[in-house]
């Protein structure tokens, strides 16, 4: 069989329109046919592209000259949020970015023949400097140890002082705590050799608290000059509750590792949701958006329909924080979580909060489901908010066995709960009203919803 040869080589250069948006946000311009992923591009615009890598069935290219604008072209943006992906879609208008959303979720419930209405997306009042938590990677650039980002699919770092998504704070601590390294002369990580000290800077900020946590990853156990350090970070930053070493000897990108050793204060800050109060360590899994949190969950709790009588079941539960905020509404709640870490954050939450109705168990959430199902268990309702991966086909089956009369789906990829929404159907449940999309990740593709399958 001939093999496929692409029609554009590298360097080559055409005017073309921009026709579409990846759901990496990139632009896509079609020649003969033929996709081309463009960054900074976006539909409607025509600009003249010149290739920068062909694969088999697609090309990379990237904007040379833009000969005609889009209306919904954002100009109010730092190129470097753009270029390293921090913010892939900050070159559109807000308004535009929400109906990005909301259709990628149509497209994606049409591609697997399933009929759904999509809200428009609910939006942020002010869509920058949400994040409440940064992990930044520490190199050497030009002969100094930076902090920064990396250029989009690659280990190029761009130093970076103002991260446009990040709660200004945290940028100013990490320009602190980088300037401090400096002063000490630290050795930044070399993924290559595996040498050097320094890999990752990590801070988490309560939104509501204003309390702060410093993570230093390090390569070895030992953090030279620890005391400086945190001296220096003491002085610069009065809302410091807790300073942390995690060390990470691993050669991986995985960015922590097991080991946390408490410098200096709390081993954990906390934060308010919905009037309770949750303890944030290095390790736990906390929304990074908690403006847009408590809608989003207030919303999945609003379309379960609780009466107060409801056992409820809280697939993937992390530190507790769906089980804890449904709690008051319900007889009991049973969560299951696969990291240690996080089950016992979730079960000192619930001793703090005073909530008793509610028991944490350790596992993977598709085998305590079939457990579950196969011990007779009847849960009336069941969240599920999985990580992108999705839902597995044990779990749903289980989950649909034990007859709940809701499931409410919390999805951060909607290309995975399509395809679960396919099973769900399948094992006897229907959609319930619309899907709606909610913006927990403003400039960025991520995209997170809630829906509502109910028994048939």
């Amino acid at each position: 069989m001939a093999k496929f040869k692409a029609p554009v080589v590298k360097n080559q250069e055409f005017e073309a329109e921009v026709v579409d948006l990846t759901y990496q946000g990139m632009g896509v311009v079609k020649f003969e046919d033929f996709p081309i992923f463009v960054v900074d591009a976006i539909p409607g615009e025509i600009i003249r592209v010149g290739i920068t890598k062909v694969q088999t069935n697609f090309a990379f290219g990237r904007v040379i000259k833009r000969l005609k604008e889009s209306d919904e072209r954002n100009h109010d943006v730092d190129q470097a949020a753009l270029t390293t992906g921090i913010a892939p879609l900050a070159n559109l208008t807000y308004e535009a970015q929400l109906r990005f959303k909301q259709n990628q979720i149509q497209q994606l419930f049409k591609k697997v023949h399933v009929d759904a209405v999509v809200n428009d997306t609910i939006g942020m009042e002010n869509p920058v400097g949400y994040r409440n938590k940064a992990q930044v990677p520490v190199r050497v650039v030009r002969g100094e140890l930076t902090t920064g980002f990396y250029r989009r699919n690659s280990h190029i770092l761009v130093p970076i002082e103002d991260y446009y998504i990040q709660d200004p704070e945290i940028d100013k601590a990490i320009i602190v705590v980088r300037d401090l390294l400096r002063k000490y002369q630290l050795d930044a990580y070399d993924e290559q050799t595996h040498t050097g000290d320094i890999r990752t800077v990590m801070v988490r900020r309560g939104y509501y608290s204003h309390e702060m946590m410093v993570v230093i990853v390090t390569r070895r156990n030992k953090l030279p000059v620890a005391e400086a350090i945190v001296a220096g970070i003491k002085a610069a930053l009065p809302e410091v509750k807790s300073i942390i070493q995690n060390v990470n000897t691993e050669k991986t990108n995985v960015i922590l590792g097991k080991t946390n050793k408490t410098l200096w204060g709390a081993d954990y800050i906390t934060d308010t949701l919905w009037g309770k109060t949750f303890e944030i360590g290095p390790m736990s899994f906390y929304q990074v958006n908690p403006q847009t949190t408590e809608p989003l969950y207030s919303m999945a709790v609003e379309k379960a329909g609780l009466t107060g009588t409801e056992t409820v079941i809280d697939a993937y539960s992390g530190i507790g924080t769906i089980s804890l905020s449904v709690a008051d509404k319900v007889k009991s709640v049973i969560g299951v979580e696969i990291v240690p870490g996080a089950v016992a954050d979730a079960k000192r939450n619930a001793k703090i909060n005073g909530i008793s109705n509610v028991e944490f168990e350790l596992g993977k959430a598709e085998e305590k489901m079939v457990e579950w199902q196969e011990a007779d268990v009847k849960p009336d309702v069941i969240f599920v908010d999985p990580p992108r991966k999705g839902l597995t086909p044990e779990l749903i089956d289980a989950a649909t066995a034990m007859g709940p009369e809701k499931i409410v789906y919390i999805s951060c990829n909607p290309a995975t709960l399509a395809r679960d929404a396919v099973q769900l159907i399948e094992d006897g449940y229907h959609i319930d009203g619309p899907v709606q999309p909610i913006d927990q990740f403003p400039q960025t593709t991520h995209i997170e919803s809630v829906t509502v399958f109910v028994k048939d």
